[in-house]
């Protein structure tokens, strides 16, 4: 698979100590990290890198891990890098790719892998919250053209692939984790700062580095194809047990791909709160083995593959309250171009309300946002536009511009607005004289309030959009509706959904769910 990798060797006497101890050769450390499976606790890793790092010396601990970590250069694919002030989108991956040591009998033999685990976790620009958005790997999408980079440095142009399943995104036809990122951005709308892989082992390794994994099963299981065998009730599990646990698919809910993601985010909650409990946190053996375990396992982009880079991640990171990370799957129907079900088609009345949370920053828990008293104020005083009567769709008169949405978003805005909301008194008045607006905007006079309140419920506008004037319209003057750079489609609210649309599968990173 094209795609330059590099290795950083270790410095110092530091690190060839370390790498002694571990007694195993540059090589066959290669050998046993190329296999990448759906071992998802980089979070829990990198915060543990971060205590450990806290607590003894920076520049010992940083020649050790350093050595740990496979980079690829994904030939800017992402945003450039994460920045302290804004949110942060890191897209982690799992392949069915079966080297490693101790996993021969598991995955897709002679494969190079596919994107078969994938979780867009995305962290708001406060801190707050975080959601962990698991992407199906049978997903039919369209994979976009890509560009990879080879071994002597020149780069690879791939081209896409319509209506294809998501996992071969990754691996098939030269992709790397790249095309994978791509991919994310074209559905969901968000850019992926970076990505990270890991290994069978780090299921195995963390699970045992942080003393195991309490799960919670509803039924006794006994399935044969991944070895998970538990009574039914609460079980702390850890190396190949806790490798079963995610990787069974027979065990739980309809036996699909869906259930067991189901499945996986149960775990990999109990195991943020595991890494979030005092007995992790106070135990410096255990930060270590869990940094350990974390770095060994990881392959990242270059633009995070030190762990100076690394740490800065994961201190944005660590604020986020496991009540507040939410793991949700993206809205899926079965494909209806198949008699015998095999894969599945984005729900879009579910999934582009989600996308729009996200894209807008909010919570699919309930967070109080940091705010200052002056933002607070100017907070409740937009709030207050969208108080009082509201004036009947028929009744509402706008002109549509657009000045900065996608091409054609003013006549978009116009059909949905006359055909799905009752809206038939606008107008697409074009592009706006000004066509870099970041955000969109809805100006009217004093006497067009309940009309600008009721056009604001349509559309998801927030108080802040709304710009009154002082003095009253004349006659049957219209709105002005500007289309903004904010603006994702018509029908997306500007500012995210409320609240995640019914019937999302979702759960909150500190609840304890029993699988069934």
């Amino acid at each position: 698979m094209p795609g330059q990798r590099s290795r950083r060797a270790g410095k110092g006497p530091a690190d060839s100590a370390a790498t002694a101890g571990r007694g195993r050769s540059s090589r066959k450390r290669k050998q046993q990290k190329s296999g990448k499976k759906k071992a998802l606790m980089w979070t829990g890793g990198v915060l543990a890198f971060v205590l450990v790092a806290g607590g003894t010396g920076a520049y010992f601990v940083y020649q050790h891990f350093n050595g740990n970590i496979d980079t690829i250069d994904v030939a800017g694919a992402g945003s450039g890098g994460f920045k302290k002030d804004q949110p942060i989108n890191i897209l982690v991956i799992g392949t069915d790719k079966r080297t490693g040591k101790g996993n021969e009998g598991y995955g897709d033999a002679g494969s190079e892998g596919h994107a078969d685990t994938n979780i867009l976790f995305h962290v708001s620009k406060d801190r707050t919250n975080a959601t962990a958005l698991s992407i199906p790997r049978d997903l039919i999408t369209d994979i976009p053209d890509c560009e990879t980079k080879n071994k002597d440095g020149s780069t690879t142009s791939i081209p896409g692939t319509l209506g294809t399943r998501f996992n071969v995104s990754l691996g098939q036809d030269g992709r790397d984790p790249g095309c994978t990122m791509r991919t994310v951005k074209e559905i969901t709308g968000l850019t992926v700062d970076h990505f990270m892989m890991a290994d069978f082992n780090a299921v195995k390794e963390m699970s045992t580095a942080v003393g195991g994994v309490k799960v919670c099963v509803a039924k006794d299981v006994d399935d044969p194809k991944s070895h998970l065998k538990l009574s039914k009730g609460e079980h702390v599990i850890q190396g190949e047990q806790a490798l079963a646990f995610v990787r069974t698919r027979h065990a739980f809910g309809n036996e699909s791909d869906l259930s067991r993601i189901e499945t996986q985010q149960q775990f990999l909650s109990s195991m943020i709160r595991q890494m979030k409990s005092s007995e992790t946190l106070t135990s410096p053996s255990k930060l270590w083995k869990v940094a350990e375990a974390a770095t060994n396992a990881l392959t990242v982009d270059s633009g995070i593959g030190t762990i100076e880079k690394l740490s800065e991640l994961g201190k944005e990171l660590a604020s986020v309250d496991p009540k507040n990370i939410t793991f949700a799957t993206l809205p899926v129907l079965d494909n209806p171009a198949e008699e015998i079900k095999a894969t599945v088609v984005l729900n879009e009345a579910k999934a582009r309300p989600l996308f729009s949370m996200m894209q807008n920053d909010i919570s699919l828990t309930e967070v109080k946002k940091k705010e200052s008293a002056q933002e607070a104020a100017a907070k409740k005083q937009q709030q207050a536009l969208l108080k009082g009567p509201k004036a009947a769709p028929a009744d509402v008169r706008v002109d549509v511009y657009n000045g900065g949405g996608p091409q054609g978003a003013a006549q978009e805005t116009l059909n949905w607005l006359q055909n799905d909301q009752g809206a038939l008194k606008s107008t697409n008045k074009g592009n706006s004289p000004d066509p870099d607006q970041p955000k969109t905007t809805l100006e009217y006079g004093a006497n067009q309030a309940d009309q600008a309140r009721a056009l604001a419920e349509m559309m998801g506008l927030p108080g802040s959009a709304l710009k009154p004037g002082t003095e009253d319209a004349e006659g049957l003057a219209a709105m002005t509706l500007v289309l903004g750079k904010d603006f994702k489609g018509a029908g997306v609210p500007i500012t995210g959904a409320a609240k995640a649309p019914e019937g999302v599968q979702k759960v909150a990173a500190d609840k304890q769910v029993c699988a069934k």
